[in-house]
């Protein structure tokens, strides 16, 4: 028990439900359980804002926001897009199958809905954190029917992901592995700002507008060799096949 705790004083969480004394009631419930958990003000801007400069490893956003002139599936894309390395676990009222796609298509890294115990919501929260994607197996049947509704955004041409280039390629495979843009970077020999660059290219291409949806594309295609040298250098590193969308799964 001693070690969960401290894992969990690792983990830093925002969190923005859809009123203030419900905001205030979750952070009280996540602070007894040894999570490092602060409210954040229902404004997009301030939002984003936050975010940014604090950089919590995740945030837990409603779907319907108070006093904002926009949702949190909206917020929840552009976290993605301006702050990647956090992830949001979207909460909703209900695992509608319109609610949960939505979701996943902003951005959001799990789905959790307000019935679920505190608990559950704590294992969500790791999960999300350690790089998984949290759905249960419902919702995950709901992610997956209206991915297979919509033509894959990434097709084999000749070996490639369509039109991209081998290192948004590499770029890609990353994503689909689960790492951060840090990690990418890491990995890649690169700086985060170009990750970034290669990213916002890939979504622009291939018109898939979230890591998780880049993921699933992806895990529809038979992963390559991935190049693991510095940008300009040539040499290609074999890596070991890998599970490309993890996911947990509530009891």
């Amino acid at each position: 028990m001693g070690s969960e705790i401290s894992v969990n004083e690792s983990i830093r969480v925002l969190a923005l439900d859809n009123t203030r004394i419900h905001t205030q009631l979750l952070v009280e419930a996540l602070s007894r359980q040894g999570l490092d958990v602060r409210e954040v003000v229902a404004d997009a801007s301030e939002i984003l804002a936050t975010v940014t400069r604090e950089r919590p490893h995740v945030v837990l956003l409603t779907s319907q926001l108070q006093n904002s002139s926009e949702n949190g599936f909206e917020i929840a894309r552009k976290l993605n897009m301006r702050v990647p390395e956090t992830k949001v676990v979207m909460l909703l009222d209900s695992s509608h199958r319109t609610l949960v796609t939505q979701a996943f298509r902003s951005g959001a890294r799990g789905v959790f809905s307000r019935s679920g115990s505190v608990e559950a919501l704590l294992k969500c929260i790791e999960r999300v954190h350690m790089g998984q994607v949290w759905a249960n197996s419902k919702e995950l049947g709901f992610l997956i029917e209206a991915f297979s509704e919509t033509p894959p955004a990434l097709t084999p041409a000749h070996g490639t992901l369509g039109n991209l280039s081998q290192r948004e390629q590499d770029v890609v495979w990353c994503v689909a592995d689960g790492l951060t843009n840090r990690e990418i970077a890491a990995h890649l020999k690169l700086t985060e700002h170009t990750v970034k660059n290669y990213l916002s290219r890939v979504f622009e291409k291939t018109g898939v507008s979230s890591r998780v949806e880049l993921a699933l594309s992806a895990a529809t295609l038979k992963k390559p060799r991935v190049r693991e040298t510095t940008e300009g250098e040539p040499g290609t590193r074999q890596v070991p096949p890998t599970s490309n969308v993890r996911t947990g799964r509530i009891a």
